[in-house]
């Protein structure tokens, strides 16, 4: 037993003395990173006629897009159980979530290569030998038997290899995590367009049946007027137009429904239940307004927080540490084999006095021509990082052109809302004045049918600006890195954790 306990410890000074050695001496060739800079300009333009836009100062204390819980910007309860339901079920966020877990593992296995690894073994050998070439002339059986601990071909990192590919997959799993923030925003954006969408239909179908139900009261007076011959022909078959034309409104917008409730369902991952589909637009209108209104002229920087810039600027990160790699391709690599451990022709004798073993087998390897293989490597590896910088370019430029287009548009329609607002407003007066006409005797039909017409089309069009405006304000919560956060995190708690 003494002999196994010497054994073990002659092992691990032969561990701590490589592993030492390997800190002493280990370099990195991973070149030194610097973000690349942003390829827009450092601030959003606050209007989109104007030529030089002023900047706008920013409270620096103001929490950012980013930072606004999504229970804090959507203000319908119905909406954020409908969201809190997907974030449960959706399953590119599911396989989002595991891709993580995989990516941790992939580390995990990188990290263990900097680390020896140590096994203990024990085994025997019987051999017999025939008579007929023994020595004596006697058959002979040979034992042997061993016990050991030791450490098998464990290379020193002397030049910073097992270290860049160990930090290549760190950055991987940085990229993985912010890729399921970034599935995140888009679930929460997606599920909020859609329900929005489903409410805004609904509102046009209670809008259709209210019309057909004042066109249908119409159209029966208009016959008896015809019975009597009040009413011309033409006037009775434009009214019966006016009813077909809004009985096929309010099918259409009826089969609409239908297929906006199945693609919340899908979006979801799971059956809405009926008490969280919203009814219309009428009494929760208020209620699906967002809650915080992201100011305009944004510094270009918060474009950083997004996780699809960050998610770019990971892979950077490890495509420069992959040329760190290939560059130690270049140098001489050194493994060391090591044992020790007892060994006895008997196993009464395995532990016994100088039956100790050992094995020490360094090996030095130095590549002197591979076939232009190892400069091939690293010409690949310096290709991809460029090709890694050049998507997150890309990646900035699409982010920032989705938030200045998102400021641009909310101001247009905030301009389309008032006027089309002040449209219906002037269209209601038109109807309900030629109406009276008609059924005093004074005017025809045919005028109040088009002012009829008329308003039913500026609340059709004050439906689809009124969704604009609220699709572009989650589009814009979205384009911000806004969603990823339940709750608000106060503006200091979040630069602190950046």
């Amino acid at each position: 037993m003494d002999g196994v306990r010497r054994s073990a410890a002659s092992s691990l000074r032969v561990l701590c003395a490589a592993a030492l050695l390997d800190v002493l001496t280990g370099c990195a060739m991973i070149p030194n990173y610097r973000r690349p800079p942003l390829p827009v300009p450092q601030m959003y333009p606050t209007s989109a006629s104007a030529a030089a836009p002023e900047p706008q100062r920013i409270d620096p204390d103001a929490a950012a897009a980013a930072d606004i819980g999504w229970r804090d910007f959507f203000t319908d309860d119905k909406l954020r159980d409908v969201i809190a339901l997907a974030l449960d079920h959706n399953r590119d966020l599911r396989v989002a979530v595991l891709a993580i877990e995989q990516s941790r593992a992939q580390l995990r296995i990188q990290r263990g290569a900097l680390l020896p690894d140590i096994e203990a073994s024990a085994g025997g050998n019987s051999i017999r030998t025939p008579k007929s070439v023994a020595a004596p002339g006697l058959p002979r059986v040979t034992r042997d038997d061993s016990v050991s601990i030791g450490v098998s071909a464990y290379e020193l990192d002397l030049f910073g290899q097992l270290r860049s590919l160990t930090e290549q997959a760190r950055q991987t799993l940085l990229a993985t995590e912010e890729a399921r923030r970034n599935v995140q925003i888009s679930l929460v954006a997606e599920v909020a367009d859609d329900y929005l969408t489903l409410a805004t239909d609904r509102q046009r179908l209670a809008l259709a049946e209210r019309t057909l139900r004042s066109q249908s009261e119409s159209l029966e007076l208009i016959r008896r007027e015809a019975d009597v011959g009040s009413a011309s022909d033409l006037s009775l078959r434009e009214a019966e137009t006016t009813v077909d034309s809004a009985r096929v409104d309010v099918a259409r917008y009826s089969g609409q429904i239908a297929t906006d409730a199945n693609a919340l369902d899908l979006v979801v991952g799971t059956p809405v239940p009926g008490v969280l589909e919203p009814l219309g637009l009428d009494d929760e209108w208020q209620a699906l307004d967002v809650g915080i209104e992201p100011p305009a002229g944004l510094p270009s920087d918060l474009l950083e927080r997004r996780p699809d810039v960050l998610e770019a600027e990971r892979t950077l990160r490890a495509a420069n540490a992959n040329i760190g790699a290939a560059r130690a391709a270049f140098f001489p690599s050194i493994t060391l084999t090591a044992s020790q451990g007892t060994a006895s022709s008997s196993l009464s004798g395995l532990f016994a006095s100088g039956s100790g073993a050992w094995v020490f087998a360094p090996q030095l390897t130095l590549p002197i021509f591979t076939g232009g293989r190892n400069r091939a490597n690293l010409t690949s590896a310096r290709v991809a990082r460029d090709i890694d910088v050049a998507k997150y370019e890309s990646t900035v430029e699409t982010a920032f052109r989705e938030v200045a287009d998102g400021l641009a548009r909310r101001e247009s329609l905030l301009q389309q809302l008032s006027a089309q607002q002040a449209l219906v407003a002037a269209a209601s007066d038109a109807y309900r004045l030629s109406d009276a006409r008609f059924r005093r005797g004074v005017d025809s039909y045919l005028n109040a049918l088009d002012a009829q017409r008329s308003l039913y089309a500026a609340q059709q069009n004050l439906i689809d600006i009124e969704l604009a405006r609220r699709s572009n304000s989650v589009a814009l919560y979205q384009a911000l890195g806004g969603g990823w956060r339940e709750h608000s995190a106060a503006p200091g708690l979040a630069k602190t954790a950046e």
